[in-house]
């Protein structure tokens, strides 16, 4: 939901407070209220978080509800549901005042997005087309209502695709081969 027609900038928004705990993203210019966070997408996130940490991701390159500065003539900044950092940019979060990728800093490795109900074209469309313009790495989509995880991997400009469903070993192209399954994501449910 649009919370007010005047656009705002970048640098406005990082700046904005309204004083309740409600989440907002800008989306061109525009602030919007962001609805609370599905208890299956909260899970799935976090067995995915637990996940990385086993493979020997340390948790301070593991994040969620930081949020990502995606483009730039109109400001528009999103909250994947789990982002690994690279060193230097975990290194450039440190004590920050608030936790936000700004296009200064180098992209994240990999970004993580459950997709809810209602927000398909968010995720599959719109994210897509930001987080290759930021450079992200690796891109996964994990989507509960299609039983399915979709890795995009970022090769020469352009992201290419892989569908991972059932029982088949996801191969991230960042991290190796995974003794993890779509199944084992969406068990979570």
């Amino acid at each position: 939901m649009t919370i007010a027609s005047q656009k705002m900038t970048l640098e406005e928004y990082l700046n904005y407070d309204d004083g309740t705990d409600n989440c907002y993203e800008l989306e061109n210019g525009k602030l919007v209220a962001m609805p609370p966070e599905s208890e299956l997408n909260r899970r799935i996130a976090t067995f995915l978080f637990a996940y990385f940490l086993q493979q020997g991701i340390p948790s301070y390159r593991l994040t969620m509800k930081t949020e990502i500065v995606v483009s730039g003539s109109q400001a528009t900044t999103r909250f994947p549901d789990l982002i690994i950092l690279s060193e230097e940019l975990a290194t450039a979060l440190k004590g920050a005042r608030i936790s936000t990728i700004t296009l200064d800093m180098p992209p994240p490795l990999l970004v993580v997005e459950v997709v809810s109900p209602g927000q398909e074209k968010r995720d599959y469309r719109y994210k897509r087309s930001e987080y290759a313009a930021r450079g992200i790495a690796e891109y996964w989509i994990v989507d509960p209502m299609q039983q399915k995880l979709t890795l995009l991997e970022w090769v020469e400009g352009l992201y290419e695709e892989k569908v991972y469903q059932g029982d088949s070993s996801i191969a991230s192209p960042l991290i190796g081969v995974l003794n993890l399954t779509t199944s084992q994501i969406l068990a979570e449910q």
